[in-house]
């Protein structure tokens, strides 16, 4: 990959790929994973940066906050953005495998979130470390895709130690394949609240307000009233981009939302869905 002519799918691919695991404020030419992307595929840092503000001016999170990126994206730039929506799963696995082989092929060592370093996979057989190493880099573009939309806070609590947030599901990854990595398939919740929200204890109503479930308002203990009562009816904090679909919100209130299941035949609590933009 040489900085010669146009941009390149694959280079398009790795930055947009990058793009979605950063938050708004760190799309810059200091920003080390930016220097070296650039390095990697022969490019600029400031032209990185700029590419990546370029795909800002594609994400409807971005332009309907006011912000505009660059606005001069190209066709191509296009056609990257609505493949990763298509296929995340596909796209994520193809650049961390492209990113890999362009680190052996400067002669540098894997990039230090590498999964195969990161995790001790020598006591599994070849395929079996394939398949753990591909849900890794899955697990790891999910989660930084998330925390960097909700710029690494709970958007319920406020939390930002990174420790105790996870990166959550709202149409549980067993239940849709095709959006498992879709960052609008997700929230970034501290681990108390990620467990509330997958057990259906709590959920989202059509205005982005938590609604909490009767089997928890009728508990006595000062801890609940404390850390899940009192958010009824507050609104999260919205994410940067890749706003919560509101398809997957209403499947959450209508197949996992405990109140829903009590009112029989997985009917939805009495709020009506409109558009989340």
């Amino acid at each position: 990959m040489t900085s010669a002519g146009r941009w390149t799918k694959d280079q398009l691919k790795l930055a947009f790929n990058l793009y979605c695991q950063l938050s708004f404020g760190k799309l810059h030419s200091r920003n080390p994973e930016i220097i070296e992307l650039a390095k990697l595929i022969g490019r600029t840092p400031s032209a990185v940066a700029m590419k990546l503000v370029n795909f800002a001016s594609l994400d409807p999170a971005i332009t309907n906050s006011g912000r505009s990126g660059l606005g001069n994206a190209s066709s191509l730039d296009r056609e990257v953005w609505e493949e990763f929506h298509a296929d995340w799963e596909k796209l994520a696995l193809a650049c961390a495998f492209l990113n890999q082989r362009l680190r052996a092929e400067h002669g540098n060592r894997l990039d230090p979130q590498d999964v195969n370093e990161a995790f001790d996979l020598s006591d599994f057989t070849g395929e079996t470390r394939q398949v753990l190493t591909e849900q890794r880099i899955k697990q790891n573009f999910f989660r930084r895709a998330v925390l960097a939309s909700y710029r690494g806070r709970c958007c319920i609590s406020g939390l930002s130690e990174s420790r105790l947030l996870i990166a959550s599901h709202i149409v549980p990854w067993s239940k849709d394949k095709a959006n498992r990595l879709n960052p609008s398939n997700g929230l970034c919740l501290s681990a108390l609240h990620d467990k509330a929200f997958d057990h259906g204890l709590i959920t989202l109503d059509e205005k982005l307000c938590v609604v909490v479930s009767d089997e928890l308002k009728i508990k006595k203990e000062s801890f609940i009233q404390t850390a899940l009562l009192e958010i009824e009816g507050k609104s999260i904090e919205f994410p940067e981009r890749f706003s919560p679909g509101p398809g997957f919100l209403e499947r959450h209130r209508a197949e996992i939302f405990v109140d829903a299941k009590a009112n029989g035949s997985g009917k939805q609590p009495s709020f009506t869905l409109t558009a989340v933009t």
